[in-house]
């Protein structure tokens, strides 16, 4: 699919049920609201499909994997509701992979910020090259990694989170995010990493859909509530991205951008 500003979200599932989802947007695949609600309502589509037996969440280019939150659609929310909004769909996202009833694949190709974190930690199965760094960067705009901490928290541990979201400046590379939990397997290259992508996704493709489902439904065992924890916590941030410091952060990033 040809690349346009206001980004894109396709899908397509081959013939040995390999659903591949996804998502690109100019600004280093930042996330506008528009994106993650098609993203969202993507994944339980393909979740929905009788022919997707396994999906693979990938992003666009060979540069960053996603760089979090749309500053240009964060710039514009003035109210509380309107930033409820725009925070639930990284909710909405995070859902729709939880209830998937298929094993969702990570590709992560490059660095993953904020929002981009926490779509590689709620993915079942995470894949990245060695320069796929991590940042939460929330805090450092006034806001912090309510909605996706969660997830990320799941996946690497209160500790390892506590750290990441706290140093909000500085990166963590992917071998970091390897010994934390959050990526499963780190390769030297794109190539690599999509060879092993496909050989897990084949094996995956190949084996029961019912006991995948189950097996999911294990390790996804005790998020029964996160439809209302991440809805409360995206309200939380849309409440803080209207305080001065978020408002005068985001208008000095903007500047230098």
């Amino acid at each position: 699919m040809i690349e346009n500003k206001e980004g894109y979200v396709s899908a397509q599932v081959d013939e040995q049920g390999i659903a591949v989802v996804e998502f690109q947007h100019p600004m280093s695949n930042s996330l506008p609201g528009a994106i993650l609600r098609k993203l969202a309502a993507t994944i339980t589509e393909m979740g929905n499909d009788e022919a997707a037996k396994v999906i693979i969440l990938r992003s666009a280019g060979e540069k960053a994997f996603c760089a979090g939150a749309s500053f240009d659609e964060l710039i514009t929310i003035d109210n509380k509701e309107d930033g409820l909004q725009f925070f639930s769909g990284f909710a909405m996202v995070i859902n729709a992979i939880r209830k998937c009833p298929k094993f969702v694949i990570a590709r992560v190709q490059g660095k993953a910020v904020g929002g981009g974190v926490g779509l590689a930690s709620a993915a079942d199965y995470t894949f990245a090259v060695e320069s796929a760094a991590v940042k939460l960067s929330e805090l450092a705009v006034g806001i912090g990694p309510f909605v996706v901490g969660p997830a990320v928290e799941r996946k690497i541990g209160l500790s390892a989170f506590a750290e990441l979201s706290i140093d909000a400046a500085s990166w963590r590379d992917a071998q970091w995010a390897q010994q934390k939990g959050l990526y499963a397997s780190v390769h030297a290259d794109a190539a690599a990493m999509d060879e092993a992508i496909m050989t897990l996704a084949k094996t995956l493709a190949k084996s029961s859909p019912e006991a995948m489902k189950d097996l999911k439904a294990v390790i996804w065992e005790g998020t029964e509530h996160w439809d209302t924890l991440l809805t409360d916590r995206a309200a939380i941030s849309g409440r803080l991205i209207l305080g001065e410091f978020a408002v005068n952060a985001i208008s000095a990033f903007k500047a230098k951008a």
